[in-house]
């Protein structure tokens, strides 16, 4: 099951993510971060964090750094962001 869903992932990274400008607001890419989920996660709690994380792409959010975390989470991983930024030396908004 997991495999068909990277294939069905990576199918449409290739030919539809093609066809439309760039507009995801987080790296990497929400269907970059649905592969690893799904490495990382199998295939029930990959999709569900793919799911989540698609939903929190929209024009209200500020997007940014969000890495798949270690440990099942369908909330954004600050943690990580936030020693990005920390090794970036850039300014953590609000």
């Amino acid at each position: 099951m997991k495999q068909l869903l990277m294939i069905l992932v990576r199918g449409y990274q290739r030919f539809i993510s093609p066809l439309f400008p760039p507009s995801c607001r987080y790296s990497p890419t929400c269907s970059a971060y649905t592969l690893t989920a799904l490495q990382k996660h199998g295939a029930v709690k990959g999709t569900l964090m793919g799911i989540a994380r698609i939903l929190r792409c929209n024009p209200f959010v500020r997007g940014g750094y969000d890495p798949v975390p270690d440990h099942f989470s369908l909330h954004r991983n600050k943690p990580a962001e936030e020693a990005y930024l920390k090794e970036m030396n850039l300014k953590i908004k609000p």
